[in-house]
């Protein structure tokens, strides 16, 4: 861990500390999630077997989860945990529910009506990792808006624990979520078995979720072949910067670092800070409070890409936010709100000393599922809408047409496509 000086730093001095690890090995990330996409397309399930011995060490029995499974899974969670997965369902489902959009309706010239309608995606796949940690709350927040857009086939696919079985709370709240078939296969394998379909696994238009830099590398892949499947949004590895002032409890900003560094040792944290004791303190707890947690060997890892950054002024702090586009960006200033028209990139805002990030990963209601990698400059977070399509539909009355048709016959003119032009021509002249 550093504290860097932001002002004395040089140009390559100051993007080498915002330099995401997982990045630095990209070329050879894409190349080996190219080679295992290529051998699932060719062998199918069995490669999907194989790989998973080689990748999890393991070999389920069957790629599918069992009815034998899912009761199983329910009969590990007691009472406790089975309602904090139904309250975070309900959270959830009451945000995204509320993105539910009308039909839109709009008569452009007289006679002319165009329209807007939304449809859900046929087929999705969604994907939750379970490497370091199983993520229930991936199921959630993925199955949800799912099953609110209506999505016809509605396929999981997780990586099977060390007992060659889907972690049982990833069952529950998939089950709880409405989610039917989940097969037990990760990794960039998983991606090109929903992308391209096997003999077990069908099909999918479209692929969600977060995963490793492989798994990421594989929805980009995927996404450019026309065979392939649509991706949501590149959702990558975890990471989260921190602006805070003088104003700011450095034992809750430690915490918050600490809260994402946990994920892998590829996740980044940054503060951000005009304070330079704040810094300090903030370091200060950090290596107080990681003594203490359970996941030492990758906060070891993680740690080191960890930054302090000493700014100016808070102005300096959103314009490196700005520019990184963090995938979480956590407010700690006075007046939050107030600072909050300054972010243009970022995935999500918690806003003030008491809205850690953590409660968006589980239970507040926004979707966890977010732009990384920088991604966040041009892709927003997961919501009901990627689930689904819009369709736009035109209607012309024969007034509309004769009232409008004249423009598309010139624009066509315009343009040298005298077989746009005439397809106005001839209905035209019928009307005369």
């Amino acid at each position: 861990m550093r504290i860097l000086d932001w002002n004395s730093l040089s140009a390559v001095q100051r993007r080498d500390a915002l330099q995401r690890p997982a990045q630095r090995d990209a070329a050879r990330v894409t190349a080996t999630a190219q080679d295992i996409i290529e051998r699932v397309r060719n062998e199918g399930d069995a490669a999907l077997l194989a790989l998973t011995e080689q990748f999890d060490g393991v070999q389920p029995a069957g790629l599918e989860v069992t009815a034998n499974e899912f009761a199983a899974a329910e009969a590990e969670l007691n009472a406790e945990q089975n309602a904090a997965i139904e309250r975070a369902i309900s959270t959830i489902h009451r945000f995204h529910a509320a993105q539910m959009s009308a039909p839109l309706r709009v008569e452009t010239a007289p006679g002319v009506q165009c329209e807007r309608i939304s449809v859900p995606i046929r087929a999705v796949g969604l994907y939750v990792p379970a490497g370091s940690a199983p993520l229930p709350s991936t199921a959630i927040m993925l199955a949800v808006p799912a099953a609110i857009a209506g999505c016809p086939v509605r396929i999981l696919c997780t990586p099977p624990n060390r007992h060659a079985k889907a972690d049982p709370a990833v069952l529950v709240a998939a089950r709880k979520a409405g989610i039917e078939r989940v097969f037990k296969v990760g990794g960039a394998q998983a991606i090109a078995a929903m992308a391209y379909g096997t003999g077990t696994i069908p099909k999918c238009d479209k692929i969600f979720g977060p995963g490793n830099a492989w798994v990421t590398a594989a929805k980009l892949v995927v996404a450019q072949h026309a065979e392939g499947a649509a991706a949501d949004l590149p959702a990558g590895v975890s990471e989260v910067m921190v602006i805070a002032d003088a104003g700011a409890r450095a034992d809750f900003i430690a915490a918050d670092l600490l809260a994402q560094a946990e994920h892998s040792p590829d996740a980044q944290a940054i503060l951000v800070t005009s304070d330079p004791e704040l810094a300090a303190a903030a370091m200060r707890e950090v290596q107080r409070q990681s003594v203490r947690l359970l996941r030492a060997r990758i906060l070891t890892e993680s740690l080191k890409t960890m930054r302090f950054i000493v700014v100016d002024a808070l102005e300096t702090a959103f314009d490196i936010a700005n520019s990184y586009a963090p995938e979480h960006l956590l407010l700690q200033i006075r007046e939050p709100r107030a600072w909050l028209p300054r972010v243009t990139a970022a995935g999500a805002v918690f806003l003030g000393p008491w809205s850690p990030e953590t409660m968006g990963d589980y239970c507040s209601g926004p979707n966890h599922t977010l732009p990384t990698y920088g991604y966040a400059r041009s892709y927003s977070g997961l919501s009901l809408e990627d689930f689904q399509k819009r369709i736009t539909v035109q209607e012309l009355t024969p007034a509309g047409l004769q009232g409008l048709g004249p423009t598309a016959q010139a624009l066509a003119g315009l343009e040298g496509l005298d077989a746009h032009a005439a397809a106005v021509t001839i209905r035209l002249e019928a009307l005369q």
